[in-house]
């Protein structure tokens, strides 16, 4: 039989309500009586039933965080940062894997607020179908690589816009003329809008046409950038340089060149974005945008914690730097 805190009380003979002040620190305790009460729970065993303590305390010590795809590995660093920082201020995690599917994030918001999480993390590749459900939240939310500047939701993230324009720029004065864009959504409110505009900014400044053609859609997927690049090699119209927005798809592009006898960066440059800890391992290494994602779990973390304890965020819109690293993956031509 459980021991409950009512067994607790009458073993050291006190009320139940002193129980839960000293098991919550809700209320001053005599140093004696608290002594008297702990020794009782640790030769029972008592362990508090987290529910009822939540609903006393109006506090689920729980942070609920809604993602789009677990087998992600920039999501997975992420969730690193996240869950650590948690633990320092004693807070556990509800993972809310959605599969991008719009319905699923907005059954997941439910869940949440039935589970009374005291704050909610966000990460969607459609911000703009899921907004309106946002701003009507009532819990400390952080969304993640979105700008929400428009918005009273805090959010956290690189400048999208600039990474792309330097990497593409970086292609160019390298002698690259014709680039290919592998990105990951037609979304215009998306992170990979800017990433897109970025991108066209570089070819504007230096005079070259924007072919429409070499503009794909990769959905973060290893595979479906295989296949673009599949598909370039059989038209006949492969560049001389491939800008893939995340590693992932800067990984499938190049073995898809390996594949067909082609030589990285011999035959052609491939580049990436996030730098993911494959970045540095995979071979050629990856030329890449470095971003903070650990940093970007850690600081989203903080925000919520910040939200919760009713501190004041200094920033609504928190914009991290970034570093484009130079690997083996590119070369001059």
């Amino acid at each position: 039989m459980s021991i409950t805190i009512k067994d607790v009380a009458k073993r050291a003979g006190v009320s139940i309500s002193t129980v839960s002040r000293v098991i919550n620190g809700s209320k001053p305790v005599s140093s004696e009586i608290r002594q008297k009460v702990l020794q009782v729970i640790e030769e029972t065993g008592y362990r508090p039933n987290p529910v009822a303590r939540s609903l006393v305390m109006k506090k689920s010590q729980l942070i609920g965080v809604v993602i789009p795809d677990i087998s992600n590995f920039f999501i997975g660093e992420i969730l690193n940062g996240i869950e650590e920082v948690g633990k320092m201020y004693g807070y556990d995690m509800i993972l809310c894997n959605t599969y991008a599917d719009v319905e699923q994030e907005k059954r997941y918001l439910n869940f949440l607020r039935s589970k009374q999480v005291e704050g909610i993390i966000f990460m969607t590749w459609k911000f703009q179908n899921i907004v309106d459900e946002l701003e009507h939240i009532d819990i400390p939310m952080v969304t993640i690589n979105r700008n929400t500047s428009e918005l009273e939701i805090p959010s956290v993230s690189i400048d999208n816009f600039e990474a792309a324009y330097e990497i593409t720029k970086y292609l160019i004065e390298n002698g690259h003329k014709k680039i290919a864009l592998i990105r990951n959504t037609l979304d215009q409110d998306a992170f990979g809008y800017d990433q897109y505009r970025g991108y066209k900014k570089a070819l504007e400044e230096y005079n070259l046409a924007l072919d429409e053609e070499l503009i794909q859609y990769g959905n973060f997927k290893l595979d479906e950038s295989y296949e673009i690049v599949k598909e370039f090699i059989e038209k006949g119209n492969l560049p001389s340089a491939i800008f893939a927005t995340s590693d992932v798809m800067a990984i499938g592009a190049i073995n898809c060149l390996l594949d067909h006898g082609y030589k990285v960066p011999r035959d052609i440059s491939v580049v990436g974005f996030n730098d993911i800890k494959l970045a540095s391992m995979y071979r050629p290494k990856l030329t890449t945008i470095h971003q903070p994602i650990y940093d970007i779990g850690a600081v989203a973390m903080r925000m919520i914690v910040k939200q919760i304890e009713k501190e004041e965020v200094d920033n609504k819109v928190v914009i991290l730097p970034h570093e484009l690293i130079e690997r083996e993956s590119s070369k001059k031509i």
